[in-house]
């Protein structure tokens, strides 16, 4: 029976069902009163918000990590967060390469669409570099940081921390356990150590890079001329979007958060504002404190999130560019989209307008089911609602104010960020149906 219904199922709804039950998995596991640091259960919907959250890497919480989950709860969190920034297919494809066991072609093409590559030649490969690479990148990570926080805590407090925040940075998922130092404190405390921060940049920005982009920056041997248009889609677009936050950052808060600050400190956060919120959640500076042009600077990096086959959310940049050079196009009258002298495919492009009109009509009923549920400040909501759909975690304070039905939508977005808007809702496709007809086309006035 089993074989059966695995058989019928479709690849991204196999990937679909598995991110449900490892949530689901992670769920039960932190109701036990073992995860919790007073001993007692825990209520279903906080179990599967914090599970959701952990699992879709988003970072968004309804109760202090640190105050209320354990060490067993800690360490569920973080595995969670693992095996979903890495996807569940890579995750147990480092288990059968570990027990030596053959790889199937069904199994190849469910770690092809976990990736989000186009054909399954050199996947097996791709794999055994995601894993090399985020040992290598997390290992590097949590050791730095385990002698950073040596000046604060014990060796094997600092070990523990190192090891949970390096982890939590590269998998870009927000979580942290500094909420023994005041709620949603997060790296605030380490706003003026720049080995701290620019060494949970470096993570966030590797793990958001891509594994597509990692592969061929190192098979190509760092020789920009070679890589692929993808890869530098990727660069191009990470480097201007880092680098024009963080002027507009420093601009807007020149007055507020950064006011006092010297100009490298000012630098630093500026930098740091500016890449947290594609999709890493993590935040250096009050957020609640900040203008409400940074906020809305947010909301639209949350939106555009990370690069695509990386463990980010969001629309991704290549979805951002090739909208953007489509809208250009046909202003100026050019005849399909061009980039770096090559033409995008047709459906790429309609790949793109479907995930970005998907995102934002996800984001509008979001907003206005919840808004329609209780009385909430509009932008704190969509800040929310944004950093639930990019999978970021950056929260003003309101998800904790939300009721049942609204922390429900959150649950829903996360999970929607994760898997992919159109993985999602593809998932629901049954059948593909061909017209039996061809009908005669008609034009509509259009704006």
């Amino acid at each position: 029976m089993f074989t059966k219904l695995r058989n019928n199922i479709s690849q991204m709804q196999m990937i679909a069902l598995g991110f449900f039950c490892i949530i689901l998995i992670g769920t039960l596991l932190l109701m036990t009163p073992l995860a919790s640091r007073a001993g007692t259960w825990t209520d279903f919907l906080t179990a599967l918000f914090t599970s959701t959250s952990a699992t879709c890497v988003t970072g968004l919480v309804v109760t202090n990590t640190y105050l209320h989950w354990s060490l067993f709860g800690q360490i569920i969190i973080i595995t969670l967060i693992q095996i979903g920034g890495l996807g569940f297919i890579t995750f147990g494809f480092g288990f059968s390469m570990f027990l030596r066991k053959k790889i199937t072609l069904r199994q190849r093409g469910l770690l092809k669409e976990s990736v989000n590559v186009v054909n399954t030649g050199g996947i097996v490969r791709l794999a055994r570099l995601i894993l090399q690479g985020t040992l290598l990148f997390e290992g590097i990570g949590a050791l730095i940081l385990t002698l950073c926080f040596l000046r604060d805590m014990p060796f094997s407090q600092a070990l523990y921390y190192g090891i949970f925040h390096s982890i939590s940075a590269f998998c870009n998922a927000g979580f942290d356990i500094f909420g023994y130092k005041g709620e949603y404190s997060s790296l605030t405390s380490y706003m003026h150590d720049p080995l701290v921060l620019y060494t949970i940049m470096g993570l966030i920005v590797l793990g958001g890079l891509g594994f597509l982009v990692w592969d061929d920056i190192i098979s190509k041997k760092f020789k920009f001329r070679k890589f692929a248009l993808h890869t530098k889609i990727v660069l191009i677009s990470t480097v201007v979007l880092i680098a024009g936050g963080t002027a507009l950052y420093m601009l807007f808060e020149r007055n507020y958060t950064f006011a006092g600050m010297s100009p490298h400190d000012a630098l630093m956060s500026g930098l740091f504002a500016s890449i947290s919120p594609r999709t890493a959640g993590m935040n250096s500076v009050d957020l609640a404190m900040m203008s409400q042009p940074s906020k809305m600077l947010t909301c639209f990096f949350m939106f555009i999130g990370g690069n695509s086959g990386s463990t980010a959310g969001g629309i991704k940049t290549t979805t951002l560019v090739i909208m953007t050079v489509y809208v250009f196009s046909h202003i100026f009258g050019i005849s399909g989209v061009h980039i770096g002298k090559r033409r995008i495919s047709e459906e790429n492009v309609n790949q793109a307008s479907l995930v970005l009109w998907l995102n934002i009509l996800l984001v509008s009923l979001a907003t206005l089911v919840i808004s329609a549920t209780q009385h909430v400040d509009i932008g704190n909501l969509m800040m929310e609602v944004f950093s639930a759909m990019g999978t970021v975690g950056l929260s003003t304070g309101l998800t904790r104010e939300l009721v049942p039905l609204s922390q429900a939508v959150i649950i829903l977005l996360m999970f929607i960020g994760r898997i992919g808007t159109v993985t999602f809702a593809v998932s629901f496709k049954v059948r593909k149906k061909n017209p039996l007809i061809t009908y005669p086309v008609e034009h509509v006035n259009v704006g």
